[in-house]
């Protein structure tokens, strides 16, 4: 292995490429209302006294009425759902949310909160009409204390820019993705996020330490807080985190970021089975242990996404399996030395046929990007149905070959990844084109099968549009009840990203 410290650095060039290859006319969705049957609520349209007031409160400069500036905010990443607002609004503080929420809790004017849109389950575009709040003009960075490991900042700082920023001073983002160049950290915290280092730490519930939120009414809630100690009373902010904007519009976060590495190591692995990326995984965690940073799977099939598009290729041979691990400490010396013994145990015992490893940082992005192009990759297919579920180790990977028997011919691939370390599946259903035919083939078989296990049906995605109606697969009916109680408490007119989160059809 070669010498010298690095952190790890995401190259977005491939996230970049398909959002202009889905900039193709042809690759435009038809409107979210007639390809999943909802009805509009009983919302206000827009009229011109809306737009003069939503002017008077933004600015000119900060209200897109234009249709061909509107229309890229009104479909999302994977190009499967389509709104047809008229507005987008780019508030540029805590203020103007707050003037914006109230003018239209009194009209009754639905709203969609909306980030840098790269979710995957249709939660940050508008259904209908509702009006666009962009948090794009939100971007400012207000603290970052090296001592306490504390950033503040407003909720539309791009997460890659913070994660650069907050180097800087020696410290590195808990969350990384690997849209994060795109998005934003108020999406990132309203839908809790998971990403490539929760294994080491943790979810944002734990790593947000305050937010800022405006409730429907344009009542201004401040649950800032710089300490991971503060235990008075209800944890307010924890309704707000994986509440997908559905309950408040969050415009400020304080996170905690801890010490950045000074020595990471990447190894990539081949493997034979299923069962054999468990056992390395119980290995990785029994002779790693506190440097173990990340732990990822990756099948055959969905190595070719990050691959054959781009016209890259794999540094080892092709195996069935492949595994990423990542390790993270403060001594090189004493790293390397944990991360060889380890292969040496795991290629010695054969449940690792082969791998590679390195330090170095050019080397150790490249073999990240063979993970971070896979979910951009698959979309060169047509289309694809994508799937975030959590379910016991021992069958993770099962739901993979049930699925390719169910769907035949009409998929063009079916395959899993995710995050081994916290046994968190992606499932991709790919496919020329969106057809009911097969829609009613995976769907809700993929939430039964995962219900049968005892698994949830999103493990970090969170609900959006995609998946209210199969939150019965995870929750039980008197947890429904109080998610509904909770959302008419704080947003009595339903004016907040509507048909997201809970169930429609009860």
């Amino acid at each position: 292995m070669l010498g010298g410290t690095s952190y790890r650095l995401i190259n977005l060039k491939a996230w970049r490429n398909i959002r202009r290859f889905c900039s193709d006319p042809k690759k435009i969705p038809e409107l979210t209302k007639n390809r999943y049957e909802v009805k509009r609520g009983q919302y206000a349209e827009i009229c011109e006294q809306d737009l003069a007031t939503f002017e008077s409160i933004v600015g000119k400069n900060h209200l897109l009425v234009d249709s061909s500036e509107v229309e890229p905010y009104n479909i999302d990443f994977i190009r499967c759902v389509r709104g047809y607002s008229r507005v987008v609004l780019k508030p540029k503080n805590t203020q103007q949310v707050s003037e914006l929420l109230k003018y239209c809790n009194t009209r009754k004017i639905a709203v969609c909160p909306q980030g840098g849109n790269t979710g995957l389950v249709g939660g940050s575009v508008p259904v209908f009409d509702e009006v666009i709040l962009s948090t794009q003009s939100m971007n400012e960075i207000e603290m970052i204390d090296e001592i306490s490991g504390v950033l503040v900042c407003q909720s539309g700082c791009i997460l890659e820019q913070l994660e650069e920023k907050v180097h800087e001073r020696g410290l590195c983002m808990p969350l990384d993705l690997g849209a994060k160049g795109s998005c934003h950290i108020g999406g990132n915290v309203s839908t809790n996020a998971g990403g490539l280092r929760l294994l080491r730490y943790g979810n944002l519930h734990g790593s947000v330490l305050g937010v800022e939120v405006v409730k429907a009414d344009g009542t201004i809630l401040d649950l800032m807080s710089n300490f991971k100690k503060d235990n008075t009373g209800y944890h307010l902010k924890h309704l707000f985190i994986g509440s997908e904007g559905t309950l408040g519009f969050i415009t400020k976060v304080a996170i905690f970021c801890p010490a950045s590495s000074k020595a990471v190591n990447v190894a990539f692995l081949g493997l034979e089975n299923y069962e054999n990326v468990m056992k390395t995984f119980l290995l990785a965690k029994q002779q790693l242990g506190e440097i173990l940073s990340s732990c990822e799977m990756i099948d055959a099939q969905s190595l070719e996404c990050s691959t054959k598009p781009f016209n890259h290729s794999s540094p080892i041979p092709e195996y069935p399996f492949y595994m990423l691990i990542e390790t993270s400490g403060s001594r090189v010396e004493h790293d390397e030395e944990k991360l060889h013994d380890f292969l040496n145990n795991s290629m010695e015992s054969g449940i690792v046929l082969d791998g590679t490893t390195t330090n170095e940082s050019r080397k150790m992005r490249d073999i990240w990007q063979l993970r971070e192009r896979i979910a951009p990759g698959i979309l060169y297919d047509g289309f694809c149905f994508k799937y975030d579920v959590s379910v016991p180790l021992k069958h993770f990977y099962d739901i993979i070959p049930a699925m390719k028997e169910r769907v035949g011919s009409l998929a063009t691939k079916v395959c899993g990844y995710g995050h081994i370390g916290d046994s968190n599946l992606h499932l991709n259903v790919s496919c020329p084109e969106f057809t009911q035919e097969i829609y009613k083939l995976v769907e809700p078989f993929v939430y039964e099968f995962t219900s049968n296990l005892k698994g949830s049906i999103s493990a970090e995605h969170g609900i959006g549009f995609l998946k209210p109606n199969y939150l019965k697969y995870s929750k039980s009916p008197e947890a429904l009840d109080l998610m509904r109680e909770m959302k008419t408490l704080l947003d009595p007119n339903g004016i907040l990203n509507p048909y997201k989160v809970l169930p429609r059809n009860l």
